[in-house]
């Protein structure tokens, strides 16, 4: 691969943090850079030994050494970080600020940024350095998997995992979102309306029905409906296409806000519909969310 780099030293190296003289704890712990279940981990010198080496008996981990001046950095860390979810726990890639932990670079020899170094086993067994196209990353990857399927064994068991969640997938939820995919969202609609149809209380295919809805009405808003409802506050039809609008924008808190006012101001009929407007808004995004849990207290407010 271009850009690859002598790994002589680097064995070496690794052999003595296997034996437990690798970088000295410094304090402070590992950040994810994705979530709780993320396989993209930013690993510290403190945190060597445990995300770096000991993981590596299990799967390879890709260490990318990078550092914030270094701009082919910024091009190829995106890529690794993308094909590090795509794979499911194959590998792992831990992140490595060069800058604020210097003993790792210095571990490795490392001469230049950004280098990539797949280690397995406690040792580096692939490198490269410079950026690369994602195709060609794409290859090494697979080819540092395909010698350590049978030395790691967590390899397979990512493998196995993710056949059997591919498996288990509901081929309903498959086709509507294949459609949705497409644009199709009078079909991928009508997909998850049938489910519903069979299965009234299928929260998967509720959520997903208001997020289809949702993103059709979102492509035909007029961005102008906001400034038309701005001058008729009374006119509920003016007030609903331009919350759909703002929401459009991602101007949430607008959004929410000017359906709060909307039920403030009306009563019956007009009130009930504006409200469960909003509601449907609400649903569109995930539990816990302070926008959500925010608007929700102000049209409590508003209707009490």
């Amino acid at each position: 691969m271009a850009g690859a780099v002598d790994l002589s030293a680097l064995k070496n190296r690794a052999e003595a943090s296997r034996s437990g003289t690798g970088p000295p704890a410094s304090g402070g712990g590992d950040r994810s850079s994705g979530g709780a279940n993320s396989w993209v981990v930013d690993v510290t010198e403190a945190t060597f030994q445990s995300e770096v080496v000991e993981r590596s008996m299990q799967v390879p981990v890709v260490v990318d050494l990078w550092a914030d001046w270094c701009q082919p950095c910024k091009q190829l860390s995106p890529i690794l970080e993308r094909l590090a979810q795509q794979d499911g726990g194959r590998w792992v890639l831990a992140k490595i600020d060069v800058d604020a932990n210097q003993r790792i670079p210095q571990l490795f020899g490392v001469q230049s940024l950004p280098t990539v170094i797949a280690v397995a086993g406690g040792q580096p067994v692939e490198a490269f350095a410079g950026a690369q196209p994602e195709a060609q990353i794409r290859q090494w990857l697979d080819s540092v998997l395909d010698a350590q399927r049978d030395q790691l064994p967590g390899i397979r068991a990512a493998e196995q995992a993710a056949g059997e969640q591919e498996e288990a997938e509901d081929p309903r939820f498959t086709a509507a979102e294949e459609a949705l995919e497409r644009g199709d969202y009078s079909t991928a609609e009508a997909a998850y309306r049938k489910i519903l149809d069979a299965e009234p209380n299928n929260e998967q295919a509720k959520a997903a029905l208001a997020q289809v809805q949702f993103t059709a009405r979102a492509e035909n808003a007029d961005p102008s409906a906001i400034e038309r409802a701005d001058t008729a506050p009374d006119d509920v039809d003016a007030q609903l296409a331009a919350s759909e609008a703002e929401l459009a924008a991602q101007q949430v808190e607008s959004a929410f806000d000017r359906l709060v006012r909307t039920v403030k101001r009306t009563s019956g009929d007009e009130r009930n519909r504006v409200r469960e407007h909003l509601i449907e808004m609400f649903e569109l995004f995930p539990e816990g969310d302070q926008r959500v849990a925010t608007a929700r207290r102000n049209l409590a407010s508003a209707l009490f």
